[in-house]
């Protein structure tokens, strides 16, 4: 049995700091990090070896330290989304003002060599004023989707596997084409994966929903 002393000692001992990067999906095609960075936090020097989508969910500033000198101050607001390709060593530091928290989404395949044959039901296609692309290249298209309260998004179809971010709480009841549907909600911040689907999305809450779909191309 423990000594009196020693349950005192465990008792005051301080609770572990949260992690600072967990791990939200890892597959053959994608590895997805939640990440969080507190003002002045500076990691050692690394390098990424891979490209990555980044998902930003707060403001913030942060500063990129090459190991040949060059420094770059990269600014976000919640929402942007960037590309991130691979290089060389450097450090990162948070020299904001606050806590921000990003979706890093690590491309493991190389992009195809032939273009993707988007579908007539692409969601991009049958939906422009709800889905646009943010940027595109041979492994990922990544749109921005934003729908106003009631509004309906109507029968489309992802071919690709996806990373869906949301950005905003979603309350939405989504039917595929026979009709048939269920309602979900989901919270800000919250990260999924998808494979190919169909089907018809319609906002069921009182705000706007905005998520981001990273489409992976490589097979």
């Amino acid at each position: 049995m423990l000594s009196i002393l020693t349950m005192v000692l465990l008792a005051q001992r301080p609770a572990a700091p949260p992690k600072s990067h967990n791990v939200l999906i890892d597959n053959p095609s994608v590895k997805v990090i939640r990440a969080m960075n507190v003002p002045g936090e500076k990691s050692k020097m690394h390098k990424h070896d891979v490209n990555r989508v980044m998902i930003h969910l707060d403001a913030g500033v942060m500063r990129i330290a090459h190991e040949d000198g060059r420094v770059d101050d990269i600014k976000f607001q919640p929402g942007d989304v960037r590309l991130d390709p691979a290089g060389g060593m450097h450090t990162s530091e948070n020299i904001g003002g606050g806590d921000f928290h990003m979706i890093q989404v690590e491309l493991k395949k190389p992009g195809v060599t032939t273009p993707v044959l988007w579908p007539k039901l692409d969601p991009v296609a049958v939906d422009p004023e709800h889905h646009k692309v943010e940027f595109e290249n041979d492994q990922v298209r990544v749109i921005r989707q934003k729908v106003d309260p009631k509004a309906k998004s109507p029968l489309h179809e992802h071919i690709l596997p996806r990373v869906t971010v949301y950005l905003s709480e979603q309350r939405v009841y989504t039917a595929v084409a026979s009709g048939r549907g269920s309602s979900f909600v989901n919270t800000p911040g919250k990260v999924s994966w998808g494979e190919r689907a169909q089907h018809s999305e319609r906002n069921v809450g009182t705000q706007p929903f905005e998520v981001i779909l990273v489409e992976i191309k490589s097979k």
